[in-house]
């Protein structure tokens, strides 16, 4: 099966119930009907795992902030943090140093910031967007990280002779996008060519129940063999990438 718009599986489906034919989902009360239940059969098959497509390297956003100086933020699109890594390159080098940045809990991190000596001039007090302070160091690239909201990461370091704050440019991060879905006739959804059958059969299933108020047995069937054959479905690319999970879910 090929990849389908919006409008191709709603009209399969249509056809399949013996509804009226339209030539866009806006026709008819039950084309948009059909359009909406092929909107949340998609999320609900993307909410079933993390998929590798929407898998990719990103960075974070520089608070651009001295006074938070260890506070970066994750892009909006973002629905896992997988992995951190961090260059330390250090003042007058050229080699890059990008190492691995341990993910802490909150509690973990505060326990952590706390054992530092504010009387030591390498730590400095910083104060997080909901008011709490807390000791960060100043002299060497971060080594964990924790967030307090889920929108912004806080590192534990910075080395401020090389800069005020932790640069976006300087970070590598493995992220799961969140799936989008635009209630149009010619989009198509963002899932693999062989995830559409599995789509199509979801979709349609839950019409025949929601809609036609008669379950569909052979569309039932389906929908649940399409749903164990993408269960076990392995990625494209050998056995595909093994990503830790740090903290995000």
């Amino acid at each position: 099966m090929a990849k389908m718009s919006v409008l191709d599986i709603a009209q399969d489906i249509a056809s399949d119930m013996n509804s009226d034919e339209f030539n866009s989902i806006t026709d008819s009360v039950e084309s948009m009907q059909i359009a909406k239940i092929i909107e949340s059969s998609y999320f609900e098959m993307m909410a079933n795992k993390n998929w590798p497509h929407l898998k990719q390297l990103t960075t974070l956003n520089s608070s651009g902030d001295s006074t938070k100086p260890t506070h970066m933020k994750m892009p909006d699109s973002i629905k896992e943090l997988h992995e951190v890594n961090y260059d330390g390159i250090k003042l007058n080098e050229t080699r890059n140093r990008f190492k691995e940045i341990t993910y802490l809990t909150p509690d973990e991190f505060l326990r952590n910031a706390n054992n530092l000596n504010s009387d030591n001039t390498k730590n400095q007090l910083v104060t997080d967007f909901s008011g709490v302070k807390f000791l960060i160091t100043n002299n060497t690239a971060p080594t964990t990280y924790t967030s307090f909201d889920d929108e912004w990461l806080v590192f534990n370091s910075f080395d401020n002779a090389v800069d005020t704050t932790l640069q976006s440019s300087k970070t590598q991060c493995s992220i799961t996008l969140s799936p989008t879905f635009t209630l149009s006739d010619t989009f198509i959804p963002d899932i693999p060519v062989e995830a559409f059958p599995g789509l199509l059969a979801e979709a349609k299933s839950t019409c025949f129940a929601r809609i036609k108020e008669a379950p569909d047995a052979k569309s039932e069937q389906q929908a649940k063999r399409q749903r164990s054959w993408l269960s076990r479905k392995s990625y494209q690319a050998g056995t595909g990438i093994q990503f830790p999970n740090y903290g995000r879910h």
